[in-house]
């Protein structure tokens, strides 16, 4: 495969990476996801003159970077559909054509739900085909089946976060989750059985009544986001890590055995937080940490036969909290 390798990009520790390939160069690029036929990926960056993220695509290879959504409003969470033509994504666009205002930090650290997040496919040209999402706040983080068959995404349209699944033109709407608390960024097992997922769930008065404090104020805090699996029916929910740690980005391996996700749970009092890449077993069992970068490793995904990772990293940044986009060869 062609692109730029530098040894240097792989950490001590980092046994299960080889032959890295910096990917994008500046500014803060996340969330890169594979096609279908593993050819490109579809991420989200901000960079030209646009002041918050948009949607692109791209070869393995860095190159081809091609804007795909309207360059208007705030965009997150996209991914390809099976046909290679289309992609979907959440956009705040038909709320405001401006970027909707950072979260104050007054509170801490904060993620906004912007009540204008709707879900659209798009062309790879940037023409949006279809809305899928018309429900008052927030609609987000979808991403598409394996199989091809089904979306899967996170809204607050019960009144609180939870997930969700429908068919690919929108319809069939079912909720799958039901506590109270955030549910969400879900993504699919390989064989589309099961959907795996990160999760908050307030306990104490004292949780409760922040989290929907909080909510209120379209916020929320991920400070301490635990590892779940569920079935695609919302059956037999399983809570994979317990720690005090904010774990999240999930995604299953091709074998479906096991997990990789991103976490602080090596210190959790850094500030800002350290992130790096751990894998964990279906079960539960035999954690093992991936990464061993002292600033910031997430969003991985596998490529669909397993032979390669790509992750978003603060690695090599050549200024503070940069964030770019990697990948790796996958050693089992």
């Amino acid at each position: 495969m062609p692109g730029q390798s530098r040894d240097s990009l792989r950490l001590p520790g980092e046994k299960h990476l080889s032959n890295i390939r910096q990917l994008t160069f500046g500014g803060q690029n996340a969330e890169a996801y594979f096609s279908f036929d593993g050819k490109k990926l579809v991420f989200q960056s901000q960079r030209d003159s646009f002041q918050c993220d948009q949607i692109y695509t791209m070869n393995l290879d860095g190159s081809h970077v091609k804007l795909v959504s309207t360059g208007k409003g705030r965009t997150t969470c996209s991914y390809f559909l099976p046909d290679g033509a289309h992609v979907l994504y959440a956009s705040t666009h038909l709320g405001n054509e401006q970027c909707p205002p950072s979260p104050d930090r007054k509170r801490g650290y904060v993620w906004s739900l912007y009540p204008s997040y709707d879900i659209f496919i798009a062309d790879t040209n940037g023409t949006i085909t279809k809305r899928l999402t018309d429900t008052p706040g927030y609609d987000a983080e979808a991403v598409i089946s394996p199989i091809g068959d089904k979306i899967v995404f996170t809204s607050i349209r019960s009144g609180d976060l939870e997930i969700y699944s429908m068919n690919l033109d929108g319809s069939d709407v079912r909720q799958l989750t039901h506590e109270l608390g955030y549910d969400g960024g879900p993504f699919f097992s390989p064989d589309g059985k099961k959907i795996v997922y990160r999760a908050y769930h307030p306990t104490t008065e004292r949780e409760i009544s922040d989290y929907k404090a909080l909510l209120t104020e379209e916020k929320i805090k991920p400070m301490n986001l635990q590892i779940w699996l569920m079935d695609t029916d919302g059956s037999h929910k399983t809570r994979l890590t317990n720690n005090a740690a904010a774990n999240f980005a999930p995604f299953m391996h091709p074998d479906g055995q096991h997990i990789i996700f991103a976490s602080n749970m090596a210190d959790t009092s850094r500030i800002p937080m350290n992130f790096d890449l751990y894998m964990i077993r279906t079960d539960g069992t035999h954690l093992e940490r991936i990464t061993y970068n002292e600033t910031f490793d997430g969003f991985p995904m596998f490529s669909q036969d397993g032979q390669w990772l790509v992750f978003a990293s603060n690695r090599h940044a050549k200024q503070p909290r940069e964030t770019n986009i990697f990948l790796a060869e996958w050693k089992d």
